[in-house]
C-alpha cells in the first residue's frame, strides 16, 4: 500500500485492514519547513495521528516483551495515562514523556531472567538497551533515544546528577509514582500520606494530582 509522507496508516479497500506505515522518519519529523510545506491543519493532524501511531507500536513491543504476562503491559498504560495527566500541567516533552513513560519497566523480565530479580538497580541496568533497540526500530531520533533510554536507566534514581532538573525525567517519575503510591498508601493513615506525597514526588502538580486522587477517599488496609 502506498501512504503518504504526511498520513500514518492507510485502510486496505479490499480487506479493510488498517495498514500503518513502517517505522521511519517522515520529512514532517525532522524538516523545519514541514508545517509550511503541508499547511497547518495538516501538520497539526499528522503529530495527532503520529502520537497515537507511537503509542500503538510501542505497546505491541511490550505485549511481545512479555508475552502472556499482562502485568507489565497494565501498569505501563496506567503509567502512560498518568504522564498524560501531567503533561497538561508541566512543561515537558510529549515525544520523550510518553515513550519513556511505556518502556520505563522494559528491563523487568530481562532483570528477572538473568539477575533472578526485579529490582530497580537491575530493571535500570537491563532496561536501556531493548528501548533502544525498540526505539530504533520505530524510526526515533537518536537524540530523542538517548534521553529516553536516560530516563529507562534512571527512573527509580531520582537522586542521580541532573534528574531532578530535567522536567521529562521529573514527568515520568512522578507519574511513575502517581501509579505506585495506591500500593504504597495501603495501611497509612491520612496524615502518613500527606507527608509522603510531599516527600515522593518531584512536581508540584503531581502532589497535587496524588492529593486529589488519595486523599479524598479513606485509604483501606489490604493484608495482602
Amino acid at each position: 500500500m502506498e501512504i503518504w509522507t504526511d498520513e500514518l496508516k492507510r485502510t486496505c479497500p479490499a480487506c479493510k485492514k488498517v495498514v500503518l506505515r513502517e517505522g521511519g522518519l517522515s520529512c514532517l519529523d525532522w524538516c523545519k519547513f514541514g508545517k509550511d510545506c503541508v499547511g497547518e491543519a495538516t501538520f497539526e493532524s499528522y503529530q495527532r495521528g503520529r502520537s497515537v501511531s507511537v503509542r500503538q507500536r510501542l505497546l505491541e513491543a511490550l505485549e511481545q516483551q512479555f508475552g502472556a504476562d499482562r502485568g507489565p503491559v497494565a501498569h505501563a498504560q496506567e503509567v502512560l495515562a498518568a504522564a498524560e495527566e501531567l503533561l497538561k500541567l508541566e512543561p515537558a516533552d510529549w515525544h520523550i514523556v510518553l515513550p519513556a513513560a511505556l518502556l520505563h519497566d522494559v528491563g523487568l523480565r530481562a532483570a528477572e531472567e538473568k539477575h533472578g530479580s526485579g529490582e530497580p538497580r537491575w530493571q535500570e541496568l537491563e532496561g536501556p538497551p531493548l528501548a533502544r533497540a525498540i526505539l530504533l526500530k520505530l524510526g526515533f531520533q537518536l537524540k530523542d533515544i538517548e534521553e529516553i533510554c536516560d530516563i529507562v536507566g534512571h527512573h527509580h534514581s531520582p537522586e542521580a546528577p541532573g534528574r531532578r532538573d530535567n522536567p521529562n525525567f521529573r514527568a515520568v517519575y512522578d507519574a511513575d509514582c502517581l501509579v505506585n503510591l495506591q500500593k504504597l498508601a495501603r495501611g497509612k493513615s491520612r496524615e502518613e500520606l500527606a507527608g509522603l506525597i510531599r516527600e515522593l514526588f518531584l512536581t508540584e502538580a503531581a502532589r497535587r494530582l496524588a492529593a486529589k486522587r488519595y486523599l479524598s477517599e479513606t485509604i483501606p488496609v489490604d493484608a495482602t
